[in-house]
């Protein structure tokens, strides 16, 4: 018997046809990964212009609010309430440039279907890490409560910073680390195998792109805590080293790199923390940019 077309349980139609097809040709010559996600970035360059814009904005709330505030390794996250109006500021400053040819290939799947919903796809996706850093706070706290001055940077502080380092570094050569950075290098993939429609569809699919990011880059946002989660320049640092693993040719190569730095950032964290430019040390003062 045939569903009828107000069934609760009737399937999502998937993209439009069109789409499915041009999709198949694409990835039959080759044409997959990030190829279609940047056509559709020169083809929704409105979009772009408004994500970048919104990217630059948070970027300006950011800095205007963490003036002052970087205290290195284990800098307070203050209340649960700011620390969370933060961090997604925060979020929306790092993450919107690397996910934005996301959105636009998903803009361009669903054009004749809802403006809005790229929007709403956006929000899901921001969403997952509202709740990484609700995640992180409880973390924090906990460990804060179980430890107290043991954390401190003249005992375990600079050990435990330095060792949260070389665990991301060594994250970032495992297989679940290659696994999600597929997910976010090869987008068209992603939309045609979990396709939704609807604006639900379109925040189920952003939450849902939004948990394969965070599997991806959860690592070196724990990186962002050890040095100094209030540091504009570390958290600069950290939002390149994401686009870059996620945009530029031959991701995993460049994972092998962010590893690299990240093992040479946890070594002289703990061996020489004074010889890192930019980095407040607890208990001192920033080491000097060279210029």
């Amino acid at each position: 018997m045939r569903a009828s077309p107000h069934s609760p349980c009737r399937s999502s139609p998937g993209p439009p046809e069109a789409v499915v097809i041009g999709s198949a040709h694409a990835r039959r010559i080759g044409g997959g990964g990030l190829a279609p996600a940047f056509a559709a970035a020169r083809a929704r360059l409105g979009l772009i212009t408004l994500l970048f814009v919104l990217a630059g904005l948070a970027w300006w709330s950011t800095v205007d609010r963490m003036r002052g505030m970087d205290g290195g390794p284990g800098t307070s996250l203050g209340t649960l309430g700011w620390f969370l109006g933060v961090w997604t500021v925060m979020m929306t400053a790092m993450m919107l440039p690397s996910v934005s040819p996301t959105v636009a290939l998903y803009a361009r799947m669903t054009r004749e279907r809802s403006p809005v919903a790229p929007l709403v796809f956006t929000s899901g996706y921001l969403l997952v890490w509202a709740g990484a850093g609700i995640l992180a706070f409880g973390v924090s706290g906990l460990g804060g409560r179980l430890l107290g001055d043991t954390l401190a940077w003249d005992r375990a502080g600079r050990w435990i910073a330095g060792g949260i380092l070389i665990a991301a570094a060594a994250y970032e050569v495992t297989a679940l680390k290659n696994v999600c950075l597929s997910k976010c290098r090869s987008p068209l993939g992603f939309l045609l195998g979990s396709w939704r429609d609807g604006l639900r569809g379109a925040l189920g699919m952003g939450t849902r792109h939004g948990a394969w990011c965070l599997g991806c880059c959860w690592a070196l946002m724990a990186s962002l805590f050890a040095l100094g989660v209030m540091s504009i320049a570390w958290m600069a640092l950290v939002a390149g080293l994401i686009a870059a693993e996620k945009t530029l040719p031959r991701g995993r190569a460049v994972t092998y790199g962010t590893a690299a730095i990240l093992v040479v950032l946890g070594v002289f964290l703990v061996a020489a923390p004074h010889a890192i430019p930019g980095l407040t040390v607890p208990g001192g003062s920033m080491t000097q940019m060279s210029r």
